[in-house]
């Protein structure tokens, strides 16, 4: 189908939120907190790309993911270059980005054992409407107070290497190994795509753009599925209707016909604008 509506699957975490807005309904106040909104299945490692929202209450772990080859030698489908486009954000909200000076493995496994990591971090002020993108390798811990979307590559392999001194496993061999010990280079987006577009970020595994209102002409090779990720507003595309707190597959040749008020992501596998 040139056009798919996909389900959404809401994750429950305990570092969530009851209040979720951006169309989607709040949890309940008697019911566990909500952490992630899924487009897809959780664990179908199917599709080349996630797309997901994330509600953050309070800070999470510190991680980091494998490359391609890296996973590949552990015998898994990819690695995981990840970004995120901040949607909401509280006042001090932020968001660990890899060590304020080079470190050493053997620091930074010694300050992961001793909590000392967090100090170690490079934690940048974010608001809404900032543009973050970490590739495999980023040491990283996401903050509270933030609502975001996270665009990835399909793949759940997360080394924790602190959290807080909770009871969650930690993975400081794999961690250590594949983390990138230098501070983090800021990743410049490439800049207008167009009338109404903007690309955030233009490969090496996917390219990510923003969409305004209007019409948007998609045009994508036999084989790429796109995923339309509308922030605000409401249109369709192929005939199928969609609306902001929704995420539609698309392939082929087809327009994107959206209201004035729309705010939309554009994802889709690549290293250049299709």
């Amino acid at each position: 189908m040139p056009a798919t509506l996909l389900q959404t699957h809401r994750v429950e975490k305990p570092w969530g939120r009851h209040d979720l807005g951006f169309g989607f309904d709040d949890a309940p106040a008697d019911a566990a907190p909500v952490g992630e909104i899924w487009f897809q299945t959780p664990g179908d490692t199917t599709p080349d790309m996630l797309i997901k929202y994330l509600f953050t209450g309070e800070r999470l772990s510190v991680q980091v993911h494998p490359d391609d080859d890296q996973a590949h030698a552990r015998g898994l489908p990819r690695g995981k270059d990840e970004c995120w486009t901040i949607l909401k954000a509280d006042a001090d909200a932020t968001i660990a980005l890899g060590p304020k000076a080079p470190m050493t493995a053997d620091q930074l496994r010694a300050d992961a054992q001793s909590g000392a990591i967090v100090d170690d971090l490079d934690w940048v002020p974010v608001k809404a409407g900032d543009f973050l993108y970490a590739p495999s390798g980023t040491i990283h811990a996401i903050g509270g107070g933030l609502t975001l979307i996270e665009v990835q590559q399909n793949s759940e392999t997360t080394y924790r290497l602190y959290d807080y001194d909770s009871d969650r496993e930690l993975h400081l061999k794999d961690g250590v190994e594949v983390a990138d010990l230098q501070p983090y280079t800021p990743i410049v987006s490439p800049g207008s795509a167009g009338a109404g577009r903007a690309i955030l970020v233009e490969g090496p595994k996917f390219v990510l753009e923003r969409l305004s209102g209007g019409d948007h002409a998609v045009t994508l090779p036999e084989g790429i599925t796109a995923w339309l990720v509308p922030i605000t507003g409401a249109g369709t595309v192929a005939d199928v209707t969609w609306k902001a707190g929704e995420c539609v597959t698309i392939t082929g040749n087809e327009t994107v016909r959206a209201s004035s008020d729309a705010d939309m992501l554009l994802a889709y596998p690549g290293v250049k604008r299709i």
